[in-house]
């Protein structure tokens, strides 16, 4: 990992640093997916909605990676509660600032750390967008691969978008 990348956990009073990078990720990656009236408040929503999130959901884990001091990644994980072994990255978004610094590698690297340590789980899963070449092949370079499941997911404009689900094993069942 490069030296002037560190990862730490995100705590309650991270939302406002988390929700920025949600946010601002989701203005650029995100935009050709949704009308502008319900995309301007799906925005603003995950701009607002890390402090409140961080504190309830205490059984999973955020993670925070910083570049040079400036955070501009972050993950969200936690164990699947419908299937024994299997943790879920539900969220791992990159701030624009820092695409092509390999701080989401290494942010990366820090989550799959992590959910190894744990020792409770053969394996990792997350969803993102079919239509998202960028981030599909990101996963395929930090080592998942599809598992071949496909779903469509309402993000809450009532248009269901389709999703693949990316694997790594991390050790056999």
């Amino acid at each position: 990992m490069d030296s002037d990348i560190s990862v730490y956990i995100a705590g309650p009073g991270d939302g406002d640093v988390v929700g920025e990078i949600h946010a601002e990720s989701w203005k650029v990656a995100y935009a050709g997916f949704f009308g502008d009236g319900f995309f301007g408040e799906a925005v603003e929503r995950r701009r607002g909605q890390w402090g409140a999130k961080l504190l309830a959901e205490s059984e999973k884990t955020c993670l925070v990676a910083e570049l040079g001091g400036k955070p501009l990644a972050f993950s969200f994980f936690g164990a699947v509660a419908d299937r024994a072994g299997v943790a879920e990255i539900f969220g791992c978004y990159g701030h624009p600032a820092g695409w092509g610094s390999g701080v989401a590698g290494a942010l990366m690297s820090a989550t799959v750390d992590r959910i190894r340590a744990d020792g409770e789980f053969e394996r990792i899963r997350l969803w993102t967008l079919r239509d998202t070449p960028q981030a599909r092949r990101f996963y395929v370079k930090s080592g998942f691969s599809e598992s071949g499941a496909v779903r469509t997911y309402d993000f809450g404009d009532g248009t269901p978008i389709a999703q693949v689900e990316y694997e790594m094993l991390l050790r056999q069942q």
